[in-house]
This record gives C-alpha cells, structure tokens and sequence, in this order.
C-alpha cells in the first residue's frame, strides 16, 4: 500500500489507486500519514480534524472517524491478514514504512539529486526528476486546514521549488540550455518575485547566446520588485547582470550554475 500526499490525498493498493471523499477521513490519513510508524495521540488527531472546534464526545468521534478510514484502506490487505491502521495508548498508529508515502520518498530522491549535483550532475538530474515527477498538484491538497497538514504543505511546496531550481542546475551543467529555459520560463511565470528563478533564466539565455533576452529578463525583474514590493534585485541578480554585460567567461564554467556564497539556494523576496 501508498499513501499519495503530494497533491489530492489518495491510497493506492495493488496499483489501483483509491480516492477518499470524506474530508474528515482524508484528514486522519494525511496526518498519520506525515508521521508514518510513529503514533498520533488521540489530542492531537482532535485537533487537526476539528482545528480547535468545540465537539460533543470528541474520542467517540475520532473512532467513528477511524472506522471509516479502516474501510478505505484495509480491504485489499484483509486477504493478507495485515492491519494497517492501529489503535495504541491513547492515540493511533498507521503501520506503514515511511517510503511507503510519497512525500517520505520525494524528500530522499530530492536530497540525493541535490548532494550529486555539485559532482555527477547527470545522476542528480535523475533523481531531481524522479522526485518532482512523484507530483499531482499542491501537497496536501485537500487534507483540510489542520495546523499539522498546513506547516507540512508548506514546506512540501517549499522543498518542491528547491528541488525545481536544482534540478535546472543540473540540465545546466550538463549543457541543456533549452530545456532549462523552457522550465524556467514557467517558474519565473508561476513565481515571478522569486529572484533565483530569474538568475538561472538570464544565465542560461545568455549561454545560449541570446544576451540582450538575458538582460531584458533582469529588467523585468527589476521593474516587478520595484511596483510590487519595492525593493531592488538583490546582490546576485544585480552581479549577474554586471557580468552578463561584460561578458564575463566564468558564467561559463560549471560553477556558475551554483549559487553564491553566502547567497542560500531558492531565497524569495
């Protein structure tokens, strides 16, 4: 059995996978879900199923909720004699190993590609892509708007637009200029404030040759920042930009791809 959390939550079983339409009943499985092996205390469930709301008979309600979830996820594994979902000391306990949940295996395949970046940037390209392809939509979805599933989404997403710079990096420095500006030209779409989106694009048009594109998208960016936030690009951005002026040979070395240093990889404005 899988858990899919990376998009509308769902349970595939026997590679058939199983929508839940309860909203309650998704919300137990999300939050068991993010602490998969480990228990959940009954307090806890309340509070992410009914984020604080006051309820008549609160355990009664979360077993009824449990049942419901056992009748999704346990019938194709009855044949084999397994339980899935347990009840312990004051809590439950979803029996599963944590790869078993697709946000356990992109976080792993997310932290590989990036550790071989630096030196089999190739290899970190087919991990990057195997993890972002693990994607069906914005995490956590619809597993309701429990304190627990919101600060997973969140970093889930977060993580998500890392690994999407990364692997950018990594058809960088391999020499696919024209796929990574086709994935940058929807990044820096989708997130147009985020500025290391917009330094990869202006670094990877100008490797193709196409300089005066490059600096168009520097003052794009300028422009954004200055009418929606106004602030200035920041220290990158504008280096760059001085660089791809002058023609500066280093942005063809390998080590261009890399963020400066003292500059985090993925920094919002």
């Amino acid at each position: 059995m899988h858990i899919n959390i990376l998009g509308p939550v769902s349970v595939t079983t026997d590679g058939q996978a199983r929508t839940i339409r309860a909203s309650k009943v998704r919300a137990m499985l999300a939050a068991l879900a993010l602490e998969a092996g480990r228990a959940v205390s009954n307090e806890d469930l309340v509070d992410e199923l009914w984020s604080g709301r006051a309820i008549g008979n609160a355990r009664n309600a979360l077993q009824a909720t449990a049942t419901r979830l056992r009748r999704v996820i346990e019938p194709a594994l009855k044949r084999r004699g397994a339980s899935v979902l347990r009840g312990v000391n004051n809590g439950y306990l979803l029996e599963v190993a944590p790869e078993h949940v697709d946000g356990n295996r992109f976080l792993d395949l997310s932290a590989r590609g990036t550790a071989h970046l630096p030196t089999q940037p190739v290899r970190a390209l087919e991990l990057l892509q195997a993890a972002l392809d693990l994607w069906r939509g914005s995490a956590l979805l619809d597993a309701g708007d429990g304190l627990r599933v919101r600060g997973a989404a969140a970093l889930f997403d977060e993580r998500r637009l890392t690994a999407c710079e990364d692997l950018v990096n990594a058809l960088l420095s391999v020499g696919d200029e024209a796929r990574a500006i086709a994935e940058l030209r929807q990044l820096v779409a989708l997130y147009p404030l985020r500025e290391r989106f917009c330094e990869l694009l202006m670094l990877a048009l100008y490797r193709s040759g196409r300089q005066g594109e490059a600096l168009d998208s520097f003052l794009r960016a300028r422009r954004r920042l200055d009418e929606e936030l106004g602030i200035r690009p920041g220290p990158p951005l504008q280096r760059l930009h001085a660089e791809i002026l002058a023609q500066d040979p280093a942005l063809r070395l390998p080590t261009a791809v890399l963020p400066s240093q003292g500059e985090p990889a993925g920094v919002s404005r």
